[in-house]
């Protein structure tokens, strides 16, 4: 559901669509989409909770093994966030551990003239937690 916080989900939606609830989009020009998910659906090849302690069960994933490298899922925040310094901030938790078909994850900026520019990327995390 969607906090106070603006651009803040937890992907506990119930039956509704988590990009509608979370201001999140596809982007229709990737190769394969983000889908909402939990322990039971991904079993071994996932985390065995999401990262809110007792209450949430829910997270965005990929099935990376079906894929070739290159290929990339991208999610848009639905809302565009005005620039600043100091006052706009990116958090979220990722579990990315023991696959080799693991890619990268990335974090980018749009700047106002449409230019991507990257902000964050991890291209494993060796340790099995958020």
């Amino acid at each position: 559901y969607y906090t106070s916080i603006p651009g803040s989900c937890n992907f506990e939606t119930q039956d509704q669509e988590w990009t509608t609830v979370c201001g999140l989009t596809q982007d229709p020009r990737d190769d394969f989409d983000w889908d909402i998910s939990n322990s039971a659906v991904t079993g071994q090849m996932g985390p065995d909770t999401d990262h809110t302690p007792g209450k949430g069960q829910h997270f965005l994933y990929v099935n990376s093994s079906a894929q070739k490298e290159g290929n990339r899922a991208r999610i848009i925040t639905t809302n565009l966030f005005p620039a600043s310094l100091g006052v706009c901030r990116v958090r979220f938790w990722f579990w990315m551990f023991a696959s080799r078909q693991t890619g990268v994850l990335k974090v980018y900026a749009a700047e106002e003239h449409g230019v991507d520019i990257l902000m964050w990327s991890s291209s494993r995390n060796e340790e099995n937690k958020w």
